[in-house]
This record gives C-alpha cells, structure tokens and sequence, in this order.
C-alpha cells in the first residue's frame, strides 16, 4: 500500500507515513477474543464516497496460558502486540468489541481513548456510527468536571474512583454527585455502579450503591439527544465493567 498523501510506500496498510508525517486511517477497530485478535482499518469519513471505507486487516494470535504467571505475561505480551499494531496507525479513534481482558489489558499498554461497540459485527456498528456528526470532546481534567453542593460520595475513595472514571470518558462535561438514600435494599457485593437510560437531552444518571445506600448522580454529556446519549452510557458502562464497578 501507498501513503495517500504522498505515495510512499507503506510497509503495512494503513500505516502512518514517516515521509510526509500524516496519518492514512481515522480509525481501528479492534475485534477481541482471548487468542485471537482482528484490527480493521477505516478511512476518513469524507473519504466514503471514493473509496472503500476499511483500508485494511490485521490479524494477531496468540496461545493462553493457564493462569498464574505465566498467563499474566502472556497476556501482557498479547496486548503489546496489538498495541504496536495500533501505535503503527496513530489512529484518532480506537473502536473495540469482545474479550473485556483483552480489550483491558490493551488500554493499559496504549492509552489511548478506547470507545466500545457492540460484539457481534463491531466493525459494521463503527461504520454505521461514524456517519452521524462527530460528538464535541471535553479535554478538562476529570477532577475538575465534578461538581455541585452535594461533596460526599458513598465508597469514599472506590466511590471517587468510579466516580472519576466516568468524568474521564471525553463526551462527559460535568458529574453532579446527588444526595445519599440510605433506605435502599442492603447488599454483600461492595460497591456497584451503573449508568441509566439517557433523557431527550443525552444526559444520564451514575447509581451509585454501596450496601444500603444509593447515590444518584447527574453526568451532562455532549449528546444533543437520547440517541446519541444512549450510546455514551452504553461507552460508560462497558468502562465501569471493565474496572469491575458492575
């Protein structure tokens, strides 16, 4: 493959050029099972009407261990893989659909915002979603996106940690924390979070439970409506599942 922008030669599709310094895809789309990996690279949005939308495929496996050791660095090695595959790209979106280990242990290696899509065809639901207009991105800080006049979380810090990992997704403005109902239906399992359905203005509420106690938390997002707004908490829900708070 040639780079688009200046016809050098690629050493795989999609790469970003290292001669004219531009990128030759807009996104990946990582499909994740625990060993087998498939990377799908999109063009550019405005590219659609041209030429094919998927630039090219990447295919990388591996073969898991059973537990201990051996499984956390082999794991660990699998992730770098497809994270270099990734850093290759300098994508300006990263899509992913599957095994939520891998999918976790890939975010750690590349730090990239990763957006989840649903399992089943993860690269059809990717080009369907592009061609809606582009959701602003909120670059504050998460710590400064919490706010109002109710400052005491339940979970104490594990209820600040949930809290902020849903103030970091880059479609959320603002967190409200809410008052603390302690007449809830008691519960063993620890502090769970979740986020509900979204209203006509694509904002949605963070639940918040620790045993007894509920938390209902306002998070204003960058939707313009309840579309748009249910695909940010269905984001913001595979991420509080990924960090174990559901």
């Amino acid at each position: 493959m040639e780079c688009r922008h200046c016809a050098s030669p690629l050493e795989k599709p999609g790469d970003f050029c290292l001669v004219c310094r531009e990128r030759n895809v807009a996104a990946v789309v990582l499909e994740a099972a625990r060993d087998r990996a498939t990377l799908t690279m999109l063009a550019d949005d405005d590219e659609r009407d041209d030429i094919e939308p998927i630039v090219g495929q990447t295919t990388i496996t591996t073969t898991p261990e059973d537990g201990g050791e051996k499984g956390v660095i082999e794991l660990r090695n699998f992730a770098g893989l497809i994270g270099d595959e990734i850093r290759r790209k300098r994508p300006e979106e990263v899509y992913a659909g599957g095994s939520r280990e891998v999918i976790r242990a890939v975010r750690e290696d590349i730090h990239h915002q990763f957006y989840r899509v649903a399992d089943d065809d993860p690269v059809e639901a990717v080009i369907q979603r592009r061609h809606r207009p582009a959701l602003d991105v909120v670059q504050t800080p998460p710590a400064e996106k919490i706010g109002g006049s109710h400052t005491t979380l339940i979970g104490g810090r594990t209820g600040m940690r949930a809290i902020r990992t849903v103030a970091d997704h880059p479609h959320v403005k603002k967190v409200i924390p809410g008052p603390i109902d302690a007449g809830g239906k008691g519960s063993q399992s620890g502090l769970r979070a979740k986020v509900t359905r979204a209203d006509d203005g694509g904002n949605v509420r963070m639940l918040l439970r620790d045993g007894s106690s509920v938390q209902e938390n306002r998070v204003v997002t960058t939707a313009p409506d309840r579309e748009m707004g249910e695909h940010i908490r269905e984001d913001l829900n595979d991420v509080l599942a990924e960090a174990e708070f559901n």
